[in-house]
C-alpha cells in the first residue's frame, strides 16, 4: 500500500471530519496553485471525489446497478477502484467510510489500486450525536448502529453499498498497526492544533506549504466558513433525513451536556479498547 500514483484513500466513519479534510486539502492545493478565492464545498469533485457512487459501478456492467445487485457489488469494488487509479494518472484523493475488510473475498479497499490513506478518527461520544442529526434517527438508535459488527449500508440512489461495520471495527481497521503510508490524526487534534495537524498532513502527502500558504489553506477551510457557505449556498451531500446542517457544530465534548450517563455507560463498554487507544475513555 504505497505506490507512487494511484488512490490516496480519504477514509473515516462518517461523521468524523472527512469533508472538513477535503475541504483544507483543495483549499491547498488552491493555494499552491496560486489560485485565489475560497474552495466551494459544492465542488470538491476537481481533487478529490467518492468511490461508491453508483454510476461508477453502472458503467462497469453497462446497466443501471439496481438495490438487488449486492452479489455483483464485491466483484466490481476492486476493478472500479482500479479505473479511479489509472484515470488519474497520478495520485487521486478518494474519499471513503468503508472499513479496511474483506467482502465476499475480495477486499473492500484494493492494494493493487493504493498509494496510501489518511485515517481521521473522532471521539465515538460526540459521533453519535452528529450521527444521530446526519441520520435523523435517537441517539439510543444511533448507539446500538454504531456498536453493530458487520454493518453495511443499502444500495441507494446515488451510492452502492459501503461496509462501515462498527465504530471500534472500523477504526481498528485502519489503525491496529502503524504503516508508513497511512496518516492517521484525531478530530480533537484539527480543532485544538489545526497547524500542527494540517501541517503533518500537509508534510505527509508531500505538499511542503510554506507557513502562509498553510494558514490560508487553514483559513479557507475554517469551519465557520464552511457553516457559513452552507447557511448560504445549502451542501449537495447533506442527507434529506438529516435533522441539522451537514456542518454543525464542528466542536469537541459536546457529549458532556447531551449524553446521559448510562449512554456514556453503553458506548464506553461497547468499543473500550479502542477508545483506550485513542485517549477517549471517560474518567
Amino acid at each position: 500500500m504505497s505506490h507512487q500514483s494511484g488512490i490516496v484513500w480519504l477514509a473515516s466513519y462518517p461523521k468524523s471530519g472527512n469533508t472538513w479534510t477535503r475541504h483544507f486539502l483543495h483549499s491547498l492545493l488552491k493555494v499552491l496553485h496560486g489560485e485565489a478565492g475560497a474552495q466551494s464545498i459544492n465542488n470538491m469533485g476537481r481533487f478529490s471525489s467518492g468511490e461508491a457512487g453508483r454510476w461508477r459501478y453502472s458503467a462497469m456492467v453497462g446497466r443501471e446497478i439496481t438495490k438487488d445487485d449486492n452479489e455483483l457489488i464485491p466483484t466490481l469494488r476492486p476493478k472500479v477502484q482500479v479505473k479511479l487509479a489509472d484515470e488519474a494518472g497520478g495520485v487521486a484523493f478518494i474519499k471513503t467510510h468503508n472499513a479496511l475488510l474483506m467482502d465476499e473475498g475480495q477486499p473492500v479497499i484494493n492494494p493493487a489500486a493504493t498509494a496510501g490513506a489518511v485515517y481521521i478518527v473522532r471521539n465515538p461520544l460526540d459521533v453519535v450525536i452528529s450521527l444521530s442529526h446526519h441520520r435523523g434517527k435517537p441517539i439510543d438508535d444511533t448507539i446500538d448502529f454504531m456498536a453493530c459488527e458487520g454493518m453495511r449500508t443499502v444500495i441507494g440512489e446515488k451510492q452502492v453499498y459501503e461496509i462501515w461495520g462498527s465504530w471500534s471495527e472500523h477504526v481498528h481497521s485502519w489503525t491496529r498497526s502503524p504503516h508508513p503510508a497511512i496518516y492517521v490524526m484525531r478530530y480533537e487534534d484539527m480543532l485544538a492544533e489545526p497547524s500542527k495537524t494540517f501541517g503533518g498532513l500537509a508534510r505527509h502527502l508531500k505538499m511542503n506549504p510554506s507557513a502562509a500558504e498553510l494558514d490560508s489553506a487553514l483559513e479557507m477551510s475554517s469551519f465557520d466558513s464552511l457553516q457559513a457557505q452552507e447557511k448560504e449556498g445549502g451542501f449537495r451531500e447533506r442527507p434529506e433525513a438529516a435533522t441539522a446542517n451537514f456542518f454543525r457544530s464542528g466542536k469537541a465534548d459536546q457529549w458532556r451536556d447531551v449524553l446521559t450517563a448510562s449512554q456514556i455507560d453503553q458506548i464506553a463498554s461497547s468499543h473500550e479498547a479502542q477508545m483506550q487507544r485513542f485517549g477517549y475513555l471517560p474518567n
